[in-house]
């Protein structure tokens, strides 16, 4: 069976809480891994997510659909891919799911774009070797505005799916208001709503404090195929010890982030001023973004 729903986005804005909560309804089947990211072009795969890249779902549409082989006669089959909102790192992806499937339905989480940028910036230091200062990371590398920028990455989808077939939700309106937000989704995809959802905190929030990869060997293994098949045939003691010595202690919790904040707010109040105008609601419960009007 295709999936006919996927989660596009947008990274650090829930994604996996909702991956989760969708995957705990008997009707709704989502795939293992959460993002496979099957439209997303393969070169620019392979720059993004090389981890995903190496699992090959793009190579064949049949490798991508095995993943849903277990969703017997479920009536929503679905993933959860975040680069599917990722320009212009990924491109033409609307384009690319709409041929798929014209009839999907997506949902478009967002969330707070100071908050959101800052914990883009956290993920990538401690998955991606991210090693720049905070402020000098996101001054000089647009991805991490660029993500955040919702009507830009939105606009690629409205083009192609009609507006009812996507469903745009905060990441504040799930968190702050659980069961209603999920009766609406539910409701969206014309589910049975009375189910009981699982007791779970949101995901994958970024830790007061862990351990990051070293930048220079964090990019020597993903460039070179030899030393990382050779890294991963070491028995588990010794990359354990390894590790701890391409590793550094990172310590998001007493990091001052006045200044980053007081950059990005202007800036994404004037994108989230578009996106307003072009959802036609406004965004209240994001209170960082929002602190530079109250002030």
């Amino acid at each position: 069976m295709k999936p006919n729903l996927f989660i596009i986005g947008s990274m650090k804005a829930g994604t996996s809480y909702l991956w989760t909560l969708l995957n705990a309804h008997p009707s709704v089947f989502m795939s293992e891994p959460k993002e496979p990211c099957y439209f997303v072009d393969p070169r620019d795969l392979e720059a993004i997510f090389p981890w995903m890249w190496r699992r090959g779902y793009w190579k064949h549409e049949q490798n991508y659909l095995r993943l849903f082989e277990g969703s017997a006669d479920a009536p929503v089959v679905g993933e959860a891919s975040v680069f599917y909102t990722y320009k212009p790192l990924a491109s033409g992806v609307a384009e690319r799911l709409y041929r798929f499937n014209p009839d999907a339905r997506l949902i478009y989480l967002m969330r707070d774009p100071v908050e959101r940028t800052i914990s883009h910036y956290w993920h990538n230091v401690r998955y991606f070797g991210e090693h720049r200062p905070i402020e000098r990371a996101i001054r000089e590398d647009a991805q991490y505005l660029d993500v955040g920028d919702y009507a830009m990455q939105l606009a690629e989808y409205l083009a192609v799916f009609p507006r009812d077939q996507i469903l745009m939700l905060t990441f504040e309106e799930l968190a702050g208001d659980l069961e209603r937000t999920m009766a609406t989704v539910f409701g969206w995809l014309k589910l049975d709503g009375s189910i009981t959802l699982p007791k779970i905190p949101p995901q994958n929030v970024t830790p007061g404090q862990f351990d990051g990869p070293v930048w220079l060997w964090r990019r020597l293994r993903q460039q070179n195929p030899l030393m990382r098949a050779a890294v991963d045939r070491l028995p588990p003691a010794v990359r354990r010890f390894g590790s701890g010595l391409v590793t550094r202690e990172v310590n998001p919790g007493g990091a001052d982030l006045s200044g980053i904040v007081d950059y990005l707010r202007p800036r994404q109040l004037r994108q989230t001023d578009t996106l307003a105008d072009l959802l036609g609601r406004d965004f209240p419960r994001w209170t960082t973004l929002n602190a530079l009007e109250a002030a």
